[in-house]
């Protein structure tokens, strides 16, 4: 599985790697803000099988990313990872075309939680 994990903080995408290597294997590309995110994008000849997204970047944030993915890609599945909970934050992830929304502090057991489970949505709706 090849993942795109992007998010300012070096940090993030580390706790965030040595989660999601719980899930076999994976192969790990990364960002550190959006803008970078559509270089790493626009480098591959095939497309991620997720890309976890933090909501608060420089440059381009995390809504602004998701509605740019998803302007030419309508399948890869996109989790958000993020401090607000409020309903108009989710309300603008949900139609950016964020797949799930994780909020930070998160636990392993969450983010693995919501990863399987938005995979798993996908791959039986195909």
């Amino acid at each position: 599985m090849n993942v795109l994990l992007v998010d300012d903080s070096e940090q993030t995408r580390s706790v965030e790697r040595k989660i999601l290597e719980q899930l076999g294997d994976v192969k790990f590309a990364e960002a550190g803000d959006g803008l970078q995110a559509l270089l790493v994008i626009a480098g591959r000849t095939e497309p991620f099988d997720l890309i976890l997204i933090d909501c608060h970047m420089p440059n381009m944030n995390g809504i602004t990313l998701a509605r740019t993915i998803r302007e030419n890609d309508k399948k890869t599945p996109l989790v958000m990872v993020s401090t607000e909970a409020d309903r108009k934050h989710v309300v603008l992830a949900i139609r950016a075309g964020v797949n799930c929304l994780v909020l930070k502090p998160f636990t392993a057991e969450v983010l693995l939680e919501k990863v399987r489970a938005t995979l798993g949505r996908l791959t039986a709706a195909a």
